[in-house]
Order: C-alpha cells, then sequence, then structure tokens
C-alpha cells in the first residue's frame, strides 16, 4: 500500500525492500534520517546529457547537468557506511565531468577505478570516426583504506588454465616471492627483509641473532658490510643464497615476514625454471573456497550487451519496447557480487526499470543472502501511444515495480523447483513522495 511521506515522523525499517516514487533529491534528504552510513553500495545509472529535453531539476540550483549530479552525489555520501562504495555508469558526454564532481565531493583519493564496460560490441554505427562500443563505470569509495571489494570466483576453465601445476596438496600457480608494487622497498618493512637459503632441495634462513644484525632499528639502517660477509660465508657452506632484489641491483623485501616463512617455506614455496624464488599460491583456500580474482578495468560478457538485456526485460514482462536501454541485469549482478555482502543494502536513486532490485533478489536467491534494496524513480509518464502506455503502464514507476514483482516471483519459482529451504524476500513497501511543481 502507497503511503504519503510524513518528513518530520516519517522512519523507515531498515529489515524492508522499499521503493520510493518522487524527486530522487528529495529521497535522499529523507533516506538520511535511517539510513545514514548504512548503505554498502549505491549504483546509479543518472541520464547522461546527451541533448534531449533534462527533466531533472531542484529549486535550490540551476537546471545544468553538473548542479543536479552534484547535489544528489553529495546528500548520497552521507548514506553510504565507512567500507561503502558508488558505481556510477556515464558515457563518454559527461565522463570527464563527472570525475570532476566525483573528485569534489569524495575526494581524488577515494576514485578507485573508472572501469570500462564494453556493452556493443559492434560498435555504433552512427558514430563518427570511431564505433564507440562501450561505457564507462566510476567507482568511487567513501573511505579508500576503509573499503571492503573483492573479486570474482574462478572458472573451471581458469583454474585448469592459470593454475597448470599440481602437488599433494593441489593446484597451484608460481608467482614471485619478491613484492613488487606499493611498499616494496626494505625500509618500508625492514622485519621482510632476510636472505632464503636452499640447499638440497629444502629452504631455511639464519638464526634470529645474526638476523637481528642486518638492520640497526634506532639508526634505522641496514649493514650490508655484515649482508656481505653472511652471503659469502653461506655460500662457502653450500647454499644458494636468495636476496630480495631486483633486476636493478635494488634491495626489496619478502612477502612474509620470519613466522609465516618458517611456517610454510616447506609447503607453499618453490623455485621456478629460472630459478627465480616463488611462492605456490593456490586454486582453492584453506576454507575450500576457490580464490577470487580482482576485477579488471575493462569488463566485458555478452550478456551485457544492451540487446540482449532489452530482450530479457521484454522475456519477463511480456511485451518488447516499454523501456529504451534497460541496464543489463548480468553487469548489475556482477556489482553487487564484488561490492556488498549478504546482509548488505543497496541503494539506486535513478532506478529506471528496476534492474538492480532484480539483480539483488537474484544474487540473494544465489548466495542465501539478505541483502535489502532501495529504489527510487521520478513517476516520470510514459509516452502517449508508446508500447508501455499500450501495455497499461503510465509511469515508469509502474514499469519497474511491476518488474520487481514479476522477477521475484520467478526467482521464488525456481528456488520452489530446487527445494531450497531458505526463500528470498520479495516483499517491498512503495512510498510516495509528494510531487512538486
Amino acid at each position: 500500500m502507497s503511503n504519503h511521506l510524513n518528513r518530520a515522523s516519517k522512519h523507515f525499517d531498515l529489515e524492508q525492500n522499499l521503493y520510493i516514487e518522487g524527486d530522487n533529491l528529495e529521497a535522499l534528504k529523507l533516506l538520511r534520517q535511517d539510513y545514514r552510513d548504512k548503505v554498502k553500495l549505491i549504483y546509479i545509472d543518472p541520464p547522461y546529457n546527451t541533448g534531449h529535453q533534462f527533466v531533472y531539476s531542484d529549486k535550490f540550483t540551476s537546471q545544468q547537468w553538473g548542479s543536479m549530479m552534484l547535489h544528489r552525489l553529495e546528500a548520497a555520501r552521507e548514506l553510504l557506511s565507512d567500507d561503502g562504495a558508488i558505481f556510477i555508469s556515464i558515457d563518454q558526454h559527461e565522463m570527464i565531468r563527472l570525475v570532476g564532481i566525483c573528485d569534489e565531493v569524495f575526494g581524488s583519493v577515494n576514485r578507485v577505478a573508472i572501469i570500462s564496460v564494453i556493452n556493443n560490441l559492434k560498435g555504433r554505427s552512427d558514430n563518427a570516426f570511431f564505433a564507440t562500443c562501450h561505457e564507462f563505470l566510476l567507482v568511487y569509495a567513501k573511505a579508500v583504506d576503509k573499503l571492503s571489494i573483492t573479486g570474482f570466483p574462478l572458472s573451471d576453465d581458469e583454474v585448469n588454465d592459470e593454475y597448470d601445476q599440481q602437488d599433494e596438496i593441489g593446484r597451484y600457480k608460481l608467482i614471485g616471492f619478491r613484492k613488487t608494487g606499493r611498499a616494496w622497498k626494505r625500509e618500508e618493512r625492514p622485519n621482510m627483509f632476510y636472505p632464503v637459503l636452499f640447499k638440497n632441495q629444502q629452504f631455511s634462513t639464519l638464526p634470529p641473532h645474526e638476523l637481528v644484525q642486518l638492520y640497526d632499528e634506532q639508526r634505522g639502517t641496514f649493514n650490508d658490510a655484515y649482508l656481505l660477509a653472511l652471503t659469502e660465508r653461506c655460500q662457502r657452506q653450500g647454499f644458494q643464497v636468495i636476496w630480495p632484489k631486483n633486476e636493478q641491483g635494488v634491495y626489496g623485501r619478502w612477502r612474509w615476514g620470519i613466522e609465516t616463512f618458517l611456517a610454510q617455506k616447506d609447503s607453499h614455496l618453490a623455485l621456478n625454471a629460472a630459478g627465480t624464488l616463488c611462492t605456490k599460491m593456490r586454486a582453492t583456500l584453506e576454507n575450500g573456497q576457490l580464490r577470487m580474482k580482482a576485477a579488471k578495468t575493462v569488463w566485458y560478457k555478452p550478456d551485457y550487451d544492451t540487446g540482449s538485456a532489452a530482450r530479457q526485460l521484454a522475456t519477463l514482462m511480456g511485451r518488447a519496447d516499454l523501456f529504451e536501454n534497460p541496464k543489463s541485469l548480468t553487469f548489475i549482478a556482477d556489482i553487487i557480487k564484488i561490492a556488498t555482502r549478504k546482509d548488505s543494502i543497496v541503494l539506486d536513486f535513478f532506478s529506471g526499470s528496476s534492474t538492480t532490485a532484480h539483480a539483488v533478489m537474484q544474487q540473494n536467491a544465489e548466495d542465501g543472502g539478505c541483502r535489502k534494496f532501495i529504489m527510487v524513480q521520478r513517476p516520470d509518464p510514459t509516452a502517449t501511444g508508446s508500447a508501455a502506455r499500450q501495455a497499461g503502464y503510465h509511469t515508469i514507476c509502474e514499469i519497474g515495480e511491476e518488474r520487481i514483482r514479476r522477477s521475484g516471483q520467478l526467482i521464488l519459482a525456481k528456488q520452489k523447483e530446487r527445494g531450497d529451504t531458505q526463500l528470498i524476500n520479495t516483499v517491498f513497501r512503495i512510498e510516495k513522495l509528494p510531487q512538486s511543481h
């Protein structure tokens, strides 16, 4: 049942799924009462300001696109949890401006990624000079040092192709034991700088009373003369002495400290064919789950295609052309997989056809989660004579709400067919904001 919101007294039940009909800036301000610092993921697909009639405005700012986005992002930031992130789809027309706005709102230090999402592999034939085949996905954290984002599970093919070696424990691949990238220097982790000795197919290192002489903690300096003397002595004893040194001869540090080295050297270290010291990265973690792979900055799956998304929506709704350019369900589901936990709250305040709500329910069915969604959409009228109006949908909200109902019913039916004992929550509350004029 729909209700009009009372700004002074209205509170939302955080355990409910929520659909708000109304201006998203007003909705974001109201949501602050109950959802401040509680939303793990915000995904939005805002209007791209391509020259068509622009319907978003508010009485506090000018009607230009940048002002519209600035104030909504400022309000949205207050809803994000400390470990949360916002993902924004955008095309080339406003990508640069949007980066500037997001840098202002979230801080450039919290800019996590600018991802290219290929959603039309053939390219758009109406583009001049270059056929555009992708859009962008901006990712910003509320606080990058607290951000929680996982990767994607490895597929069977990736396990077989990448983890191409095997021992008594399982499949693995070799990666260099010397730390590369961020914080690689020995000065940054002195306790991770030590010699690895190799002899008779076994790894070892020096005793603590000798290792401690490598670094003077009070002065913050390394004793390289002592290092050379140790190396010569160990070599005379028949050891291969391996230091974390790069190709330019600069000393770095290892990935592990001494305690981890001593505990795992026999089962997780090896020399590769070139004689480089490596760790055995396992395909399976200690808890039995497959290792996750980090998400890349280029995303592509056939299901991301805009045509595929439109066909999927048409199949679900029983009619084509109800909504122009819906987002891919697989694409939104992939964002949810890496950016949420099972109990997270997900917000979309340009919710359109409610792909995000559909994806939240689908992910809950896949992993037994209890994520909640909040959808916000202006009740803009469908065009007279359009397929949507002919099908009885008078506003975009009616399309989105019906999609949630239908997708929820479909997911529940599939769960029951599988014999799942924990069915997802498909119930959602509709709230209507007073329309501003």
